[in-house]
C-alpha cells in the first residue's frame, strides 16, 4: 500500500471557494440566493435585474440634471416646447397642414417614476432623502444604510483575502488580535503571588 495523501489543503481551498447564501440587496426583493462569485449583490431573477437597471438609470439621470449645461439645455428645450404649444393653440396658417399631435409616453417607465429631488442610494429605493444635519445624506433610513454597508464591508474583505498583500495583512491582524487577547487575560488574572522562600 502507498502512503496516505494529505488532502487537507485541497479541502480548505474548496471551502474557501464555497460561498454561503445571501439576501438580495435590492429593496423590496428580499430573495435568498446562492451567489456564483464573491462580488455578486443581486439575485439573477429577470424582474429584479430589470428593476436594478431602472434604478441605476434614474440615478444617472438625476446626476446629469445637476450639471449646469444640462439644465440650460433643458430650459431651452422647454422654451421651444412652449412656443410650439402656443402656435398650435393659435391655429395653423391657411396654407399649412394641421400639426400631427405627438404620441403619448404613458407607457414609459421613466415618465411614471421621475424624481426631481435626490433619493436614496440603496438600489431599488426611491424614497426621498431626509434633510441634512451636518454631513451629506445618502440614505433614507438606517435600514438602507446598514444593508449597503454590510455589502460593502463583505466585498472589501473578499478583495483583501484574494491578494497576497491582503492575506499578509489578515495574518498580521489575527496575530495582533491574539496578542491583545492574551494581554487582556493576563491583566484580568492579576500578578502572581510569591510564596515565602521563593526567589523573586
Amino acid at each position: 500500500m502507498g502512503h496516505r495523501q494529505c488532502t487537507t489543503r485541497r479541502l480548505v481551498s474548496a471551502s474557501r471557494r464555497r460561498l454561503g447564501p445571501r439576501v438580495c440587496l435590492r429593496k423590496g426583493c428580499g430573495r435568498v440566493y446562492q451567489p456564483r462569485r464573491g462580488n455578486q449583490r443581486y439575485c439573477q431573477q429577470p424582474k429584479c435585474q430589470q428593476e436594478v437597471r431602472r434604478w441605476h438609470n434614474s440615478q444617472r439621470q438625476q446626476q446629469r440634471r445637476l450639471r449646469e449645461e444640462v439644465r440650460q439645455q433643458q430650459a431651452a428645450a422647454e422654451r421651444q416646447r412652449r412656443q410650439r404649444r402656443g402656435q398650435a393653440r393659435a391655429g395653423p396658417a391657411p396654407n399649412q397642414p394641421a400639426p400631427v399631435p405627438p404620441r403619448s409616453n404613458s407607457g414609459a417607465w421613466s415618465r411614471r417614476r421621475k424624481k426631481f429631488s435626490p433619493f436614496c442610494h440603496r438600489p431599488g429605493c426611491y424614497n426621498s432623502l431626509p434633510p441634512a444635519t451636518g454631513g451629506p445624506v445618502r440614505y433614507c433610513c438606517a435600514a438602507c444604510r446598514q444593508a449597503l454597508q454590510r455589502v460593502l464591508d463583505r466585498e472589501r474583505k473578499w478583495k483583501r483575502r484574494n491578494v497576497p498583500a491582503g492575506r499578509g495583512q489578515q495574518r498580521g491582524a489575527c496575530q495582533a488580535r491574539r496578542v491583545r487577547q492574551s494581554q487582556a487575560e493576563t491583566s484580568t488574572r492579576g500578578p502572581l503571588t510569591r510564596h515565602r522562600g521563593q526567589p523573586p
